[in-house]
Order: structure tokens, then sequence, then C-alpha cells
């Protein structure tokens, strides 16, 4: 019988070795096999579509259009994510350097994927880093919705990731990767891209960042909502200093610099810049309803419309950024003081904020209000029946309203919230260079976000004594008149059957002053309405429509009666801004501009304002009318602009804002006021800058008692006046300070210094009768 050969243990010890080594390499093999072919597969898109090469090309999305201003300033941004890219020769070192010192430090060294990193990420199962490249990242933002639901989900997820990530390496330079991830990330409260993010949280731009702050924005990196600077200011701090840390240890800052950097509070100056806040508002508005007319007229050349929201369209507009700031805080100031007045005043009325209006009247305003108001709207449309809609009005419900001192949250109705709303006084205020039809500073009312009715050029309000230039400019043009000739001051009537009139017309000066021979220019200076009867009795009411037609006012409803006159036309800033510009532009109409041109994303220029002009009268007819409008701020109702005017009135305390102005160079201008001190007006003028004011309730019922509180003179004036010395303050603006031009050929006499201003036979009217 045969025996069995034995095999000695440490031969088979051997070949167990063997055996196991051989089947570790065929997994091996069989695993790399897997990874390579599960790569492949992900690659053809079997486990999901992957970004094409014009996705890969045209990565950007989304891209915020820019509002910016003629001095390179962006105002505004219409947008659904508030992107806008910049390009990496404007981002700091030391923003860059915080990057790839916190995010990734091999940067330069890999091709998308950092296999050292990967390594150390699945050998301690990332507790010691995670080892996601800028790249892939980048790659996550572009081309991934959402983090996927489970485990199997994420792997593909990841590997696709670092496919894409592949690929934009081998399309981008390492520098074009950075700026992209810079441009692209979401910093939270509208701050999608670092230029947004460095103007919310620093309002400045990306450029002028100091390594404090860049480092706080590259912490936000990790995770900006939990990383929110506006409720998390101490986190973001500590996560700052990590980033400070990071790039001392990588050698990018001294340890002395960390220190000094990590102490430092997180120095935020957050400017938000939503469309109802920032500066500018409401000529953004207008901007934004001129871009949705432009693009309806203007495709793009394969017939598809542009989109203000994401094409990345730059808007490149006349509002000087230094200028309009000036505007809107001479309106903050000085309304803010003539509320507090108008508030004295409303104390004691029972009908407040109206006036001299019976309850059935106050009433049918409200209920006006309150059928145009959005909550009616909404209501509306959600099938409510309308005595539903009014119970609703009725009831308390918590709100944030309107406070000159910030916004106040509180409980009211909603009918109540609307003549609260209603008390406060409104202002419009338009700033224009005359030669240009430029428009440098646009403010529509006193806060966007409450009040977004535009009164600049939606709104439309008697203008009452700032139209007598234009009966003047029509008389000197007809009949060749000096401000130096006189007329009598004497009630005047036009009788009945001339000029289209129905009944005798007769108005009555202010105080019932009259008496004396006086001339044109002390009758415009003190707004004499007899002699602006006899003007326009003597030219008629047809050529003044004409003339103001041609100087861009929409005359459709304007009657041709004696009575526009004295100021009973409804009239916007807009239209009376662009028509005085035309006595500063020497008789030649521009009409207003404020897009100058359109570039799209790469900066092609896809439009280009062409001016309008129009010759409307000579040279010598506006340099005269400008003549009279000067006595207007020498001796009339605008010499508050000069001299010390009455310091110890009550007028001056409580309604006056920045006086005394003190100015000393030439200035034309013509206050304004209308039946029951409703409106105020002030239009001024000087060589280079032509800008128009008006100050009134949001319904004519909301008014002040008296003239010498609703007079233009104090109401509209002290917005111009602080306004232009700011303007003049800033050298850089350079505002004219000197004389207007007069023509070479001047045939009529404007040195009325031979006749004696203030005749004995004239009794003087007081300032605080304008109308």
């Amino acid at each position: 019988m045969a025996t069995k050969k034995k095999t000695s243990p440490k031969k088979k010890n051997k070949a167990d070795v063997s055996h196991h080594i051989r089947t570790f390499w065929k997994l091996f093999a069989g695993f790399v096999l897997f990874i390579i072919l599960f790569f492949l597969l992900a690659s053809w898109g079997v486990f999901g579509s992957l970004p094409d090469e014009t996705s890969l090309e045209n990565p950007e999305k989304n891209l915020a259009t820019e509002i910016i201003s003629s001095d390179g300033k962006t105002i505004g941004k219409f947008y659904k994510e508030n992107r806008t890219p910049v390009p990496f020769d404007t981002l700091p070192d030391h923003l860059v350097n915080a990057l790839i010192a916190t995010e990734d430090v091999r940067f330069y060294d890999h091709s998308g994927i950092d296999g050292r990193g990967t390594i150390r990420a699945v050998a301690f199962l990332g507790t010691r880093g995670g080892a996601s490249t800028i790249t892939q990242q980048l790659a996550k933002l572009f081309f991934t919705d959402q983090r996927a639901s489970n485990k199997l989900e994420r792997v593909v997820q990841k590997v696709k990731e670092w496919i894409i990530a592949t690929r934009l390496e081998r399309r981008y330079t390492k520098e074009e990767i950075i700026t992209m991830y810079f441009n692209e990330y979401d910093f939270l409260n509208q701050a999608v891209g670092i230029e947004s993010a460095a103007n919310i949280y620093f309002d400045k731009p990306p450029s002028q960042l100091s390594t404090a702050e860049a480092a706080m924005l590259v912490g936000m990196f990790k995770n900006s909502s939990l990383f929110n600077p506006n409720r998390r200011p101490e986190l973001v701090r500590e996560r700052r200093n990590v980033v400070l840390a990071q790039m001392e240890k990588y050698d990018f800052i001294s340890e002395k610099v960390m220190d000094s950097l990590q102490a430092l509070p997180l120095g935020l100056k957050f400017t938000p810049q939503g469309h109802d806040e920032g500066s500018a508002t409401y000529f953004r508005e207008y901007a934004r309803h001129f871009m949705e007319d432009w693009i309806q007229e203007h495709p793009k050349a394969d017939g598809s419309k542009y989109n203000i929201y994401q094409d990345g369209l730059k808007v490149y507009v006349t509002i000087d950024s230094k200028m309009q700031e000036y505007a809107e805080e001479a309106v903050r100031k000085h309304m803010a003081h003539l509320q507090k007045a108008f508030d004295e005043q409303n104390e004691k009325n029972k009908t407040a904020p109206f006036r001299d209006i019976t309850e059935k009247e106050t009433e049918s305003i409200l209920n006006s209000a309150m059928r145009k108001s959005d909550r009616w709207r909404e209501m509306a449309k959600q099938g409510k029946d309308e005595e539903e809609i009014i119970e609703s009005f009725k009831k308390k419900v918590p709100m944030r309203v309107f406070s000159w001192k910030g916004d106040i949250d509180t409980v009211m109705t909603p009918l109540d919230s609307i003549r609260y709303h209603k008390s406060f006084l409104q202002a419009a205020m338009m700033s224009m260079t005359p030669q240009t039809g430029e428009v440098k500073a646009w403010v529509g009312g006193i806060d966007y976000k409450h009040y977004k009715y535009d009164m600049v050029k939606k709104g439309r309000r008697q203008i009452g004594s700032t139209f007598k230039p234009f009966v003047y400019a029509t008389a000197i043009d007809q009949m060749h008149m000096s401000p130096c000739d006189t007329l009598p001051n004497t009630m005047y009537t036009i009788p009945a059957g001339k000029h289209n009139l129905l009944k005798p017309w007769a108005p009555k000066n202010a105080g019932n002053s009259y008496g004396g021979m006086v001339t044109l220019k002390y009758a415009l200076a003190n707004s004499i309405n007899t002699i602006t009867a006899r003007l326009i009795d003597r030219v008629g009411p047809e050529p003044v429509i004409d003339l103001v037609a041609k100087m861009g006012v929409d005359t459709e409803n304007m009657p041709a009666v004696p009575s526009i006159a004295l100021g009973t036309p409804d009239v916007s800033v807009y239209e009376m801004v662009g028509a005085y510009s035309t006595f500063a532009n020497e008789g030649v109409y521009v009409e207003p501009i404020l897009i100058q041109r359109i570039e799209d994303k790469n900066g092609t220029v896809l439009y280009q304002n062409v001016p309008k002009t129009k010759d409307v009268i000579s040279n010598e007819t506006a340099y005269v009318t400008v003549s009279l409008m000067e006595g207007v701020t020498q001796s009339g109702s605008g010499a508050r602009l000069r001299g010390t005017w009455a310091v110890n009135s009550p007028i001056y305390k409580k309604a006056v804002t920045g006086y005394p102005y003190d100015f000393k160079n030439p200035i034309a201008g013509k206050t304004g006021t209308t039946q029951n001190n409703s409106d105020g007006w002030f239009m001024g003028m000087v060589p280079n800058l032509v800008t128009g004011v008006w100050v009134g309730g949001d319904d004519r019922a909301i008014h002040f008692g008296s003239t010498a509180y609703g007079q233009g003179a104090t109401m509209a004036l002290p917005i111009w006046a602080m306004y232009m010395k700011s303007c003049y303050a800033d050298e850089d603006l350079d505002v004219s300070t000197g004389n207007f031009k007069r023509p070479a050929n001047l045939s009529i006499e404007t040195d009325c210094s031979k006749w004696r201003e203030g005749n004995s036979d004239v009794e003087e009217i007081p300032d605080e009768f304008d109308f």
C-alpha cells in the first residue's frame, strides 16, 4: 500500500504566502481597473451628464448688470445674483495668498487633484483636513446644483468634480481658476463674488482690501452661512484669525504681523446693495425701466433678448456719485429738520396731516390711497372681495414704518399706516449740466423703500412763480424789453373774452402791496403778480406755451389762459430743470441725458447716446432772462442765499437748514410757492449747473399753515444751498463760480443801477411772501 508524501510545514507556508500575494495583487489590480473604469464611465456621462466644452469655455452665469457713474463708481446693479467679475490683476497678493494658505497650499503643484491630500484624507478619515482643491471647489460651484443625499451619490459626485477639475486645469491657467473662484462664491447678504463682497462688507473694491479684511472674506469660504459677519461676528473673527495663522504658517506674513492683525476688530462697514438701499435708488429704478424698454428694441445677434439680471451688461450713466451723495445728504438734512417744524404746527390740527379740508375729503384721500396700495392689489389677486379687503385695513398688524431716525417696528392698522406715512413732507431734486444735458444728481423722494413714487419725472405739481421767467423771456423775445424797463405796480384786470377768459382776471400781489413804477428786474425778484399779468396780456398765453413746449415741457394739458403766468400748470422737476437749462445754455435746449452708453460683458458697445438739441431763443434773450433771475438772488426772494437773513426769526431756528450760506458768486434762480403753500420750489443756476428742487406733501391738502414756512424760499431753497456748498467744497467737480456768458453783441440794457431799486413809491414786499 502506497503512502502519501507529506509536505513540510515550511513549504506549505511559502505556498500560502505566495497565493495570498497573488490574490492581493489581483484584487489590487482589479480595484485599480475598477477605479479606472469607474472614472471612465463617469467621464462618459454614465452616472450623469458632465459639462460640455461650451459650458467649460463659458462657465460664468447670472452676471449682474452694473450701473456705472460718470466718475467710474458702481452705484447700483440689477441682478438675480449680485455678481460682478473682476480680473486677476485687481486681486491684491495678500487676498490670493490667504486663499492658497487656507484652502490649497499645493495649488500651484497639482493638476486639479491633490494626491497627497487625498491619501491623507482617506488614511485619517478627514480628521487632518480634507483633500478638496480650489479647482475642485470651483467645479462644485459651477456644475453641482446640490449636495448628494447618500454616500454612494456623494462618491459619484466627488468623482465627477475630480474629472471636471482636471478638465478645468487643462483649459485655464492657475490665475484664471483663482479669479473664477473668487468671482463665483456666494458670500451672503446679496454679495456674490469678491467684488460685491468687498463693497458690501467693507465699502471698498477688492484691490483696496487690507490683509485682515482679505482674511475675513477668505475665512467665509469654509461656510458663509455659518461664518456670517452680520450674525456671528465673534465666530467670524475667530475664523479670520485661523486664516491669518495659516498665512503665517506658510510664510506669507511674519509672526509679528499675524499677532497684530489678529488683535484687530473685524472693522465691518456693512453697505447693502439691495434694490431698496444704497445710492441713487430712484434713478436706478428709472434706469431699470429704460433698460427693460431698450432690450425689447435691441435684440442680440441671434435674435434672443438680453437679460438685464444675468447678462453682465454695463450701463454707463451721467450721474456723478459724489454729486448724488451731496444731493441726498442735502435732502436728508433739510427734510428731517423741516419735518420737525411741520409736526409742531400740526400738534393742534385735528385733521393732521391734512389742513383746510372736510372730514369727508380726508376720508376720500385715505380711501383712494388704500385702493392704490400694494396690499389692496395683492388681496385682489387672491380673489378677496372688496368688503373683506377693507376690513383687513382696519386690523392691527406688525409692520415697519419710516422715521427720520430710522425704521420703526410697530403694530398698527394698515389704514393708520397710510395716514402716518402721508404725514411726512416729500422732496425731489435734479441737477444737470446745461451745455451737455448730463444729469448729475437725481433724488426722487425722501426714502425709496417706503415711498417708491418718483417725484422727479413721474410726479407733476403746480410750479408757482417758477413759471414767471418763461413769461418774461417771451416778452423780451417778442418786444425786446429790458430788465430796466418799468411798469406800474397797480391792480390790473384782463377782461372776459380776451385770451379765452370766461370772466375777468385780476390777480393780487402778495401782501396787497401796490404802488409806483417798478423795473422788470425788481418785479421778478419780488414776484409781483400784477407785472406778470401785464406781460402775459401783451404777449398772450399761446406764445408762452409754445416757448415752454420747445424747452421740453409737456404742454398737452396746459390751458391757453393768462393764469398760467402765475404757475398754475403741473410740471415735473425733470421738465423744469431741462427748461431752465435753456437759459443757462444761451438759448439752446438740450434734452436731459441719463444713459451714456451700454456695453456687454466683453466691453462691446451696444448703445451710445446722441444728444438731442434745439435752438429755442436767441442767446441775447437767454442772457437777459438770466440777468433778471440774478436779481432774485441779489435782492429778492432768493436773497437769503447771500447775506444774513433774519437769524433770530422762528423760521430760521425751526425750518431753515444750513444757514447762513454766504454765496458770493453769480447765481440766477427763482423761488415758487403755490396756493395754500402746497408746493415749494427753487430753481437755481450757475453757468455750468442747473438744479431744481420741489418740496411738498403727498397730497395738496398736506401743507404748512403759513407762507412764512410754506414758501419755496423756506421749503426748497435750503436743499439747493447745502447741495451747492458741498459741490463747491469738492474742487474735483469744477462747478463754476464765474459769470454767465455775455453775448458779444448785446443790444438790451441789463445794468439797472441808474434806476433806484426799492423806489420810494414802492412798498417793499416782505421776503416771506412769495407766489
